[in-house]
């Protein structure tokens, strides 16, 4: 049996569920909000390229390269974006958390931070993890600013990393959060998600 096998992991405010075609439909209609495969410095799938997406990720699953995600609203029941664990090195107890990205209108939101709860929690008090690792391109100042708030350090930035789509080279940004940290990092979040919030600020 693999190390990381597919699961539910459920939140108060969002859920994660297995990435299946049954979540196409939401999906197309999560990347219309925003627009969100016209970010330059993003691998986000143009709505048209959504089904081969979701097939190009049940393959990596299939080779146990990759365990992809549907981002769940539990207010509407709708897939409102996707995650995944990355890079799955079973011998080391390591994974990555990354290819997230969510309609324009729940980001900035509880959802992000409970999604990175839930996914945390699994890979350190269930799978045991020793580090944790976040990757994203030098200009995307939001992502940036997501990870740190999440209490994670950055360990250095991979310089002219990856050659993308549109011709420009990507400079990456690598962050992590290992084991000895986790009991701090969660008792952060867990506040994040249980203080109170206006109805004004997400």
């Amino acid at each position: 049996m693999s190390w990381l096998q597919p699961v539910v992991l459920r939140g108060s405010r969002a859920s994660l569920e297995p990435l299946a075609p049954r979540h196409a439909d939401d999906l197309i209609e999560a990347l219309h909000d925003g627009e969100l495969w016209k970010l330059w410095y993003t691998s986000i799938p143009a709505p048209n390229k959504l089904v081969e997406f979701i097939d190009q990720r049940l393959t990596a699953q299939a080779k146990g390269t990759l365990l992809p995600f549907a981002v769940i609203d539990n207010t509407t029941h709708k897939a409102v974006g996707t995650t995944n664990y990355l890079n799955i090195e079973p011998d080391h107890r390591h994974v990555e958390i990354g290819g997230t990205w969510y309609r324009k209108s729940v980001q900035r939101t509880q959802i992000n931070t409970q999604c990175k709860f839930l996914l945390l929690h699994h890979a350190f008090d269930l799978l045991q993890c020793i580090a944790v690792e976040f990757r994203t391109h030098f200009f995307n100042e939001p992502s940036r600013r997501g990870i740190e708030r999440l209490g994670a350090r950055l360990d250095g930035i991979l310089r002219n990393h990856q050659l993308a789509d549109n011709g420009t080279l990507r400079d990456t940004c690598v962050y992590s959060i290992i084991a000895s940290e986790w009991p701090t990092v969660k008792a952060h979040l867990t506040w994040q998600m249980e203080k109170p919030r206006s109805p004004e600020i997400q």
